[in-house]
């Protein structure tokens, strides 16, 4: 398996002069494969788990729509294997309160946050490069015999087709005393502009998680997972396990 990308011979230009003779660059996109129904993906869903087609059906309609509301109600909702999703929006800004309106909304979008899992394998899938110069024929074609490549979203470089520049955000550093006796004190901390938010149970934190501003004590065992948020991205999950003995020395690290 391996993803497919193409690099094609196009004309580009810089400016809005019309003697701008402009010049040829090859830009890489993904090759999209054709759309898969909801019929299609049913039906493959329902071989694997061993389930009928119409309980998968149901199953399918019945989470869509709790996501749907969920999403739109303002949660982060999860997507089973996948990461999460959420509600967003862009607006204009305003100096005085008075002018605070709903017309200062540019727009509403969906944000998806992939989850650690499912960015480990597209990083570690080998991609395939096929060139075609400017009039359709391929010229070259590169093939990557592993996943060790650039991260899309932390290189900092300007994408083929015109797109914004994006920073990856670096995982948060979780630090305590492990084994404690009676309580431990939990510090996080993150990248500067950066907010953290947290969970003491094992579950994986969303942007919709507890947000931390001072130091945690934990009374029992428990294992602490953490993101960074800033500008909108999430960074990877740091997670640290605090494990209560009965013994008085404890680590510090």
């Amino acid at each position: 398996m391996a993803l497919k990308v193409k690099a094609v011979e196009r004309l580009l230009k810089f400016t809005k002069d019309e003697n701008d003779p402009g010049v040829y660059r090859y830009v890489m996109k993904p090759e999209l494969y054709t759309s898969l129904s909801q019929a299609k993906v049913i039906r493959e869903a329902a071989l694997r788990s061993g389930v009928s087609q119409g309980v998968m059906k149901a199953c399918w309609d019945a989470a869509g729509e709790v996501i749907k509301a969920w999403a739109t109600e303002g949660h982060s909702v999860a997507l089973p294997g996948l990461g999460s999703m959420r509600f967003g929006l862009r607006s204009k800004s305003v100096e005085k309160v008075e002018d605070v309106k709903t017309g200062l909304i540019t727009s509403r979008r969906i944000i998806f946050t992939p989850s650690v899992d499912l960015k480990d394998e597209l990083a570690s899938t080998s991609i395939i490069i096929s060139c075609y110069d400017r009039n359709g024929n391929e010229v070259k074609r590169v093939t990557s015999t592993s996943g060790d490549v650039e991260d899309p979203e932390g290189d900092g470089q300007e994408s083929g087709d015109g797109g914004s520049q994006s920073q990856s955000v670096t995982a948060p550093q979780i630090s305590g005393t492990t084994p404690f006796a009676e309580t431990t004190s939990v510090s996080i901390q993150a990248e500067q502009g950066a907010e953290i938010r947290y969970t003491t149970d094992g579950s994986t934190p969303t942007a919709e998680s507890s947000l931390y501003s001072a130091a945690i004590t934990l009374s029992d065992t428990a294992t602490v997972k953490a993101i960074a948020i800033k500008n909108g991205q999430s960074s990877e999950v740091a997670s640290k396990t605090f494990t209560k003995s009965d013994d008085d020395t404890g680590e510090n690290d």
